[in-house]
C-alpha cells in the first residue's frame, strides 16, 4: 500500500500532500542550512520515487538558490517555513521534515557535515528539558 503524508507551511497557505516513502532523512550541520534553519541543523527527509502534490498555495512557494552553488531553499512567501522541493530535474524530492503534519515512521538517517557544526551543537542531551514554555 502506498502511503500518503501530509504537510503544510506555519500559516497554511501552502499545503501538500506527499506520495510514497522516503529514502533518506539527513540532519545536516553544514552553515547553510544553519542560516536557513535558523537552528542547529537543517532536517530533510529525501526520496527518488515519491511524488509531490500541491493542495494549495503552490503559487505561494518561491525559491532561494546560493549562486554558484547547489543550495536551494524553496519557502512559503507569507511566513517563511521551508517547503518541499523537487532537485535534480525532479530526480529527487526533498521535504524539510518539519513541514510534514502526517506521523512518519523514519527515524533520521545520519547527522551530516559534522565538521561544519555550529560551536555550540554539543552534548546537547545534558541540557534540562522543559515540557512548555519556561516559567
Amino acid at each position: 500500500m502506498t502511503r500518503t503524508i501530509t504537510g503544510a507551511c506555519l500559516c497554511g497557505g501552502a499545503s501538500f500532500e506527499i506520495v510514497g516513502e522516503f529514502d533518506a532523512f539527513y540532519l545536516c550541520h553544514c552553515s547553510r542550512c544553519r542560516k536557513g534553519s535558523g537552528s542547529a541543523h537543517g532536517a530533510n527527509l529525501f526520496s527518488a520515487t515519491a511524488k509531490l502534490n500541491w493542495l494549495s498555495g503552490q503559487d505561494k512557494v518561491k525559491s532561494y538558490r546560493l549562486p554558484a552553488t547547489r543550495h536551494q531553499r524553496d519557502f512559503c512567501s507569507e511566513c517563511g517555513s521551508g517547503l518541499p522541493r523537487e532537485v535534480m530535474q525532479g530526480a529527487m524530492l526533498v521535504v524539510p521534515a518539519g513541514s510534514i503534519d502526517s506521523a512518519i515512521d523514519i527515524r533520521p538517517t545520519a547527522h551530516i557535515c559534522c565538521d561544519s557544526r555550529a560551536g555550540w551543537d554539543a552534548d546537547l542531551e545534558t541540557v534540562p528539558k522543559i515540557g512548555g514554555l519556561p516559567g
